[in-house]
């Protein structure tokens, strides 16, 4: 390979703040290195000292794009530090918005971040000349999943009717009756991604290192919402055991947390859902991933995206079963007044970038004194840092363009969250 200096800035697709560092001297790699550079946010501090019914409001915006599920697993820490079981409605209505989410961001990312790297342009906006048609899909898909949002969580962003042990509005039956009729005309638009993806899949790199992968495990159903702590290297584990799972430390290069469990790295996201919870898939998720050519254990990093893909369909297919289901039973307002005392709990959810922990701790007026967010951009920072490293020997040979594009893709792989973690992303070769 030849000297070469090269400093990439403002890479699109990807926000934050975070640099690839490659030394190559005569052949031999001297440094590879993901490096985060982005200001520490600090949100547990922000939390201590807030009362019970403020702290979901305040961690939705830990990020714009899972704010749902951050939501979510606050909501689930306070319920569980304050010894409520919230019923099975509100549990209903809680998993039709998180696959919601689910779904706007997968195709989001599929839609506008990876097809464009599939098809050799560095934008979307090129495609609305070339391919207008699935353009116009997944901009259609997109408006369903945040118009599910609207509905049942008050808007698309940061939830303003999800509450402790309820909801503060509930949605009306008949524009749950129209969401219905609207996902069920999306799914041939789905189908159309899917052909769209499925045609140019082969430009995926093929690269494997095996790795621990972890996720959210239900017997129920293909987890999402709830579940426990499950690991391909280690099994079944209780939520409440998260900090043994995670065991966060700090390394020199970085301003954001790494992660480790059974192995010096471990995977979360889509891709590691898929390898725990493939035999639970929904029967147009399940067709998808056979026809894609999805399997389980499938140890390629570059093919998340491809596994977000099969979770559009199920959490379509998902989102159809529960509407049913509330469609049948009616909605009824619920009291949702609990009694505050002192306590600590802890909520999991798998918001679309893998799984997400946190923890509180009140005293007996219902005050935060203590609060732990585990963000799973976090937690995959070790395994793209050990994918680095194990990939660029294999492609040193390769030019300096190419290498920096398999480098960016596979970042942009792992969908690191825009504001958990870190997104701009600068290559440099020295």
């Amino acid at each position: 390979m030849h000297d070469l200096s090269m400093n990439i800035e403002h890479v699109t697709r990807i926000e934050g703040h975070g640099n690839i560092v490659v030394d190559v001297k005569n052949g031999k790699i001297e440094k590879c290195q993901w490096q985060v550079v982005e200001a520490p946010r600090f949100f547990e501090a922000m939390v201590r000292g807030r009362k019970w019914d403020e702290l979901s409001h305040i961690t939705s915006r830990i990020c714009g794009i899972c704010s749902v599920g951050h939501t979510m697993a606050s909501l689930k820490a306070t319920e569980q530090a304050m010894g409520v079981t919230p019923s099975e409605q509100t549990v209903t209505l809680r998993k039709i918005l998180k696959h919601a989410e689910n779904f706007q961001s997968h195709v989001l990312h599929v839609g506008y971040l990876v097809l464009p790297d599939l098809l050799g342009v560095g934008s979307v906006l090129p495609l609305a000349a070339t391919h207008k048609e699935a353009v116009l899909t997944v901009v259609r898909l997109h408006r369903l999943a945040n118009d599910i949002c609207d509905l049942i969580g008050g808007r698309t962003t940061h939830p303003i009717s999800c509450t402790v042990n309820g909801f503060t509005k509930l949605p009306d039956l008949k524009a749950l009756e129209n969401i219905k009729e609207r996902l069920t005309e999306a799914i041939p638009d789905l189908k159309a991604v899917v052909e769209i993806v499925k045609s140019l899949a082969d430009r995926l790199p093929v690269f494997v290192r095996q790795t621990e992968y972890i996720g959210l495990k239900s017997e129920e159903e293909y987890a999402i919402y709830d579940g426990k702590i499950a690991s391909t290297d280690t099994g079944i584990h209780s939520v409440d055991e998260y900090r043994s799972i995670v065991n966060e430390y700090v390394v020199p290069q970085s301003t954001a947390k790494y992660t480790k469990h059974n192995r010096d790295s471990y995977m979360v996201g889509a891709l590691a859902r898929f390898n725990l919870n493939h035999e639970q898939l929904t029967p147009l998720a399940k067709k998808v991933a056979a026809e894609i050519g999805l399997k389980a254990p499938c140890y390629n990093p570059y093919m998340n995206s491809i596994a977000q893909l099969v979770e559009a369909p199920l959490s379509v297919e998902e989102c159809l079963r529960l509407i049913d289901e509330i469609l049948d039973k009616g909605l009824r307002k619920e009291d949702h007044r609990i009694e505050v005392k002192e306590g600590k709990g802890v909520g999991a959810v798998d918001v679309p970038r893998g799984i997400l922990f946190h923890e509180y701790t009140y005293d007996k007026n219902g005050t935060c004194v203590e609060a732990n967010c585990v963000i799973p951009t976090n937690q995959n920072h070790a395994s793209i840092q050990r994918d680095m490293e194990t990939l660029l020997p294999s492609i040193i040979d390769k030019p300096p363009e190419e290498i920096r594009l398999m480098l960016e893709m596979l970042v942009r792989a792992y969908d690191p969250c825009v504001s958990c973690s870190t997104h701009f992303l600068t290559v440099e070769f020295i």
